[in-house]
């Protein structure tokens, strides 16, 4: 009778799991900005919890938002005004270079032959008017894609603070959905995982950082025009893997087309070693360090998220894999292998 009861209460169980995830499936934006929000929440519980010992927890959270948000702004804001200057140069140079370059392809000879009359015109402009039709006609959501990230950002924000200010109230709420005998072993889980995917926010922000410095740095040591807004660019579209790096690489080849040949060839040579050095030694070692995740794991989640989360997903793959991991490990390696 215990076996059939058990059996039962094992299939409602799996029955609400697949339920949930299949739920959850179809609300992919809203559970990530909640699960975006329980991230930033738990890099910052740590001080939270340092100032609310000497005052009441909303005020110490109120306290490390606005602390944050400052420092932010005075490591961001000289960048900042350094980057609107050169964008200025950009948007003056872009189109520039884009005639420059439409030149080179027009005239330059290969072989006898004009790099033109080697490409199959119609096949290729074909797909490009498409696509610059279908960007004019969708030109008019742009303020309203602005709009919606100026929303997400400020829910984010909000749901940032009450996971901070009511951390004891929802880890209450949660521990009540578990039996009595397990909320001991649930407790464990869910301090294990806030530990883990606390230190998610310090790895990426190190990471992108390494990437932004690496290619601004020899952009400056070539002279390159804009170099500072570059490796700022660079640094922000590598949150995006393989398309973020590439975007930014051509915007890099296109600014530095003029310089000729060889600094075109050496921008592209930092660039790849500098993603090839972050992708290989500093972002593995940078969320292995942090999240306590071997490197092979952090390429299958990031490879897995893409698949079913998007880009959205990517940028959090590693707090998900440590998420996964920790159950996992709590919950079938450790029994398993308990010694008997």
């Amino acid at each position: 009778m215990f076996k059939q009861s058990v059996t039962t209460k094992n299939i409602i169980f799996l029955v609400m799991v697949i339920i949930l995830i299949k739920f959850f499936s179809q609300i992919t934006t809203t559970a990530m900005l909640f699960f975006a929000g329980f991230v930033f929440a738990c890099s910052l519980n740590p001080l939270v919890d340092k100032f609310s010992e000497k005052m009441k927890r909303p005020l110490a959270a109120s306290i490390v938002m606005g602390g944050v948000t400052l420092i932010i702004f005075a490591v961001f804001l000289p960048l900042m005004v350094i980057a609107v200057k050169q964008i200025e140069q950009l948007v003056i140079a872009f189109p520039r270079q884009i005639a420059s370059i439409k030149e080179f392809i027009l005239h330059k000879q290969i072989l006898g032959q004009t790099i033109v009359s080697m490409i199959d015109i119609p096949a290729f402009v074909e797909p490009v008017s498409k696509v610059t039709t279908e960007l004019v006609n969708r030109s008019i959501n742009i303020t309203l894609g602005l709009a919606s990230v100026l929303i997400y950002t400020l829910a984010l924000c909000v749901i940032t603070y009450y996971f901070m200010v009511d951390k004891e109230t929802i880890r209450k709420g949660v521990m009540l959905l578990f039996p009595q005998h397990i909320k001991k072993k649930a407790d464990v889980i869910i301090t294990t995982i806030s530990e883990k995917i606390g230190n998610y926010i310090i790895a990426q922000l190190i990471a992108i950082s390494g990437v932004g410095i690496c290619v601004m740095i020899p952009l400056l040591l070539l002279h390159i025009d804009c170099a500072v807004l570059l490796g700022f660019l660079s640094a922000i579209l590598d949150l995006i893997p393989v398309i973020g790096p590439s975007i930014a690489l051509i915007i890099c080849i296109i600014m530095c087309y003029h310089y000729g040949p060889l600094i075109v060839g050496l921008v592209i040579l930092f660039f790849l070693l500098a993603q090839w050095i972050e992708n290989n030694f500093v972002r593995p070692y940078v969320f292995g360090k942090f999240l306590d995740l071997h490197p092979l794991i952090i390429f299958f989640s990031i490879f897995v998220t893409a698949k079913f989360l998007g880009a959205i997903g990517v940028i959090f793959a590693p707090a998900i894999a440590a998420t996964i991991c920790v159950l996992v490990d709590e919950l079938y390696i450790k029994p398993i292998n308990k010694e008997i």
